[in-house]
């Protein structure tokens, strides 16, 4: 099976192909000053876009791991998950307390997809 690779970079690529799976690299927010809500908001709709470009979508998120750096922030983070998600369509799930690349993350998303 051929994999396919997008928005390749030096460290990694951001969105992984093969078969019928989609593997999303851990993305974070752009803006490190917003809150959790609004970091996770903007983490959420980066994903959103992602699947899209290879032809998926939330709906078919199979397993998701949510990286927090503070579980302080697990609440804020949850509601903002529960709008996003399709009742009946969630994935498996961890949410891990973890020190993240840059300290002004509040939120890291990885996800892998069906096609």
């Amino acid at each position: 099976m051929a994999i396919q690779r997008h928005n390749v970079g030096k460290r990694l690529s951001e969105i992984v192909v093969h078969g019928n799976t989609v593997y999303l690299a851990g993305e974070v927010p752009d803006d490190e000053k917003k809150d959790i809500t609004g970091q996770t908001q903007e983490v959420l709709a980066k994903i959103d876009k992602l699947l899209a470009k290879v032809g998926s979508d939330k709906t078919k998120i199979l397993s998701a791991q949510i990286f927090l750096p503070d579980m302080k922030d697990f609440a804020g983070m949850n509601a903002v998950w529960e709008a996003w998600v399709v009742p009946g369509q969630t994935p498996a799930r961890a949410t891990i307390e973890a020190k993240l690349a840059n300290p002004a993350y509040k939120v890291e998303i990885m996800c892998v997809a069906a096609l």
